[in-house]
C-alpha cells in the first residue's frame, strides 16, 4: 500500500516523515548516521551511550587498558558535545533526539549533557524513568520520551510525572519483542503472542487517550513501508528503526556492512546481558568466542551500568557489556559484540540513508 506519512509533531519540534531512528550504542548511531538521518526529514538519534570511545578516545580524560576509565569517561561530555556539532554540520537545525538508558550510571548527568549540547529530544529505556523530568527542569523546550512496553509502565509514569512534575509524555515509544538490543520483557515472554508488537499497541494507544493522546511510536521488528502503514492502522503515531539504519552507509559502527550481508536468521538470537534484560545479537564475536569457551577475561573498567554491579553480573554472564560493545564500535570482529533486531538476515545490500528513506516513504513511487 501506497501511503502518503503525515509529518509529526512531537513537543514543539515537526519531523516531516513519522519515523525515528533507533539509538545505538556503543558507536552505531552517533553523529553521521543521526546527522543525516535528521537531514533526510527523519529523526536521528545520537546514542549517549560509550560516546568516550568516539574518534578512538580522543576527547576522554582518562583512559585505562585501552578503555575509557570510570562512567565520567565512558560517558564522555566533551564527546557527546563534539558529535552533537558534527551531526548539526550535517542536518543543521531539524530535530535530533539523544538515546540515554535509564539503567547507565550518572544518567541525571548525561541527561544534562546532552540537553547541554543542544538536543532537541531525549528517548529513555532499559527501565522505567520516574524522575526523568527531574534533570532537565532547566531545559523546557527539550521533548521527553520515554520507552515502555505495556500500558501499565505508560499508566505509572503519566501519574509519577503528572504528581510530581505536572507534566506528561511528550510521545512515548513502545518496543515490541523482535528489536534489537535490549528487550523490555522477561526472556519468555519475547516469544508469546500477547507481548507481540501489534497486540501491545492498541492497548498502549487505548492508556494514552487516558492522558491527552499522547503520540505513540511503534518500534520492534518494523521493515519497510507497510509495517510503517500497519502500525500506523493500529493507532501509532509514527515508528522507531534501529536495525534497517544498521544496514546503510552512514551507520558509524562501519563493521556492520561487512557482517549483515552474510548474516542468517539462525545467527541471531536473544542473549543475556549485565544490564539485567535479555538482548538480540549477532552470534558472532565475543559471543562466539563465548560458544568456543574462549571469550576474553572479564574486568570492569568503564563501570557502565548500574545493574552489573562493578562487573558482577558481567562474570556470570561471561562477558562485558562496555568492553564488548566498544570493541565492535572500534572494528574488532574477534571480540565484539554487535547487537541486531530479529530482521537483521534481511538486510542483503548497503543502502545510503537516503535511499532508505525513499524505499521507506516510498517518494518515487
Amino acid at each position: 500500500m501506497n501511503t502518503v506519512f503525515k509529518s509529526l509533531k512531537i513537543g514543539k519540534y515537526i519531523i516531516k516523515y513519522p519515523i525515528f531512528q533507533g539509538g545505538m550504542g556503543v558507536g552505531i548511531s552517533w553523529d553521521e548516521l543521526a546527522g543525516n538521518v535528521s537531514k533526510e526529514g527523519c529523526l536521528g538519534i545520537i546514542s549517549a551511550v560509550g560516546t568516550g570511545y568516539y574518534k578512538n578516545m580522543q576527547f576522554v580524560d582518562k583512559i585505562l587498558s585501552s578503555k575509557p576509565f570510570e562512567a565520567i569517561n565512558f560517558y564522555s561530555k566533551t564527546a557527546l558535545n563534539e558529535i552533537f556539532k558534527n551531526a548539526r554540520k550535517i542536518c543543521g537545525n531539524k530535530p535530533l533526539g539523544t538515546n540515554i538508558l535509564y539503567a547507565i550510571n550518572d544518567y541525571g548527568r548525561v541527561v544534562k549533557d546532552a540537553c547541554e549540547a543542544g538536543t532537541n529530544m531525549i528517548i529513555t529505556g532499559a527501565g522505567l524513568p520516574t524522575n526523568m523530568p527531574e534533570f532537565t527542569k532547566n531545559f523546557p523546550e527539550v521533548a521527553l520520551i520515554p520507552i515502555i512496553s505495556s500500558a501499565k509502565a505508560l499508566r505509572i509514569i503519566c501519574k509519577r510525572w503528572s504528581e510530581r512534575y505536572k507534566r506528561i509524555p511528550d510521545a512515548v515509544v513502545v518496543e515490541g519483542p523482535l528489536s534489537g538490543g535490549h528487550q523490555g520483557f522477561k526472556y519468555e515472554d519475547c516469544f508469546k503472542k500477547e507481548y507481540q508488537l501489534e497486540n501491545i499497541v492498541p492497548e498502549i494507544v487505548q492508556e494514552s487517550k487516558q492522558w491527552g493522546n499522547i503520540p505513540i511510536i511503534a518500534a520492534g521488528g518494523i521493515w519497510d513501508h507497510d509495517d510503517i502503514h500497519k502500525m500506523m492502522s493500529l493507532g501509532a503515531s509514527g515508528v522507531q528503526m534501529g536495525t534497517r539504519f544498521l544496514g546503510t552507509k552512514e551507520c558509524d559502527a562501519k563493521t556492520y556492512q561487512k557482517i549483515l550481508p552474510y548474516i542468517k536468521k539462525e545467527d541471531i538470537e536473544l542473549i543475556k546481558s549485565p544490564v539485567g534484560y535479555p538482548a538480540r545479537a549477532l552470534r558472532v564475536g565475543v559471543l562466539k568466542r563465548l560458544e568456543e569457551g574462549n571469550a576474553p577475561k572479564v574486568q570492569c573498567i568503564s563501570n557502565c551500568v548500574t545493574p552489573c554491579q562493578r562487573g558482577k553480573e558481567a562474570k556470570k554472564v561471561g562477558y562485558c557489556i562496555a568492553d564488548s560493545l566498544g570493541k565492535g564500535h572500534l572494528g574488532n570482529l574477534d571480540e565484539g559484540l554487535y547487537f541486531s533486531g530479529a530482521n537483521g538476515y534481511r538486510i542483503d545490500k548497503i543502502l545510503s540513508v537516503k535511499e532508505l528513506v525513499n524505499e521507506l516513504t516510498q517518494r518515487d513511487k
